[in-house]
């Protein structure tokens, strides 16, 4: 393949270039989407599934929101479920020399 000498192309030229390959490799990837389909498409009609059925997405089970388990002495509406990251003022209470179980609601 001959590759052009871009040294010696104006900024016109070189622009006319990118926006020629950049229409080229949009087609490309089109053409390859479109191939990448129609096989799909086919392996799911052998296994007797339309692309469709199998692409539907489940819905995810959803969790009961979490009940908070611990609050913030100074601040009793700060609260944490004790799941994810801990938050600040848990990490100060620790720090601090405290205990999870001191930070417990209902104690």
């Amino acid at each position: 393949m001959l590759q052009p000498d871009l040294e010696n192309l104006s900024l016109k030229e070189l622009r006319a270039l990118r926006k020629d390959v950049e229409k080229a490799i949009a087609t490309f990837e089109a053409r390859k989407k479109s191939e990448a389909r129609l096989k799909l498409e086919e392996m799911a009609h052998d296994l007797g599934f339309t692309l469709s059925e199998l692409a539907e997405q489940t819905a995810a089970k959803s969790r009961k929101p979490a009940v908070p388990k611990y609050a913030n002495p100074a601040n009793p509406a700060q609260t944490w479920t004790g799941r994810g990251r801990k938050p600040h003022w848990v990490i100060d209470a620790l720090a601090q020399g405290k205990t999870l179980d001191d930070l417990k609601i209902g104690q």
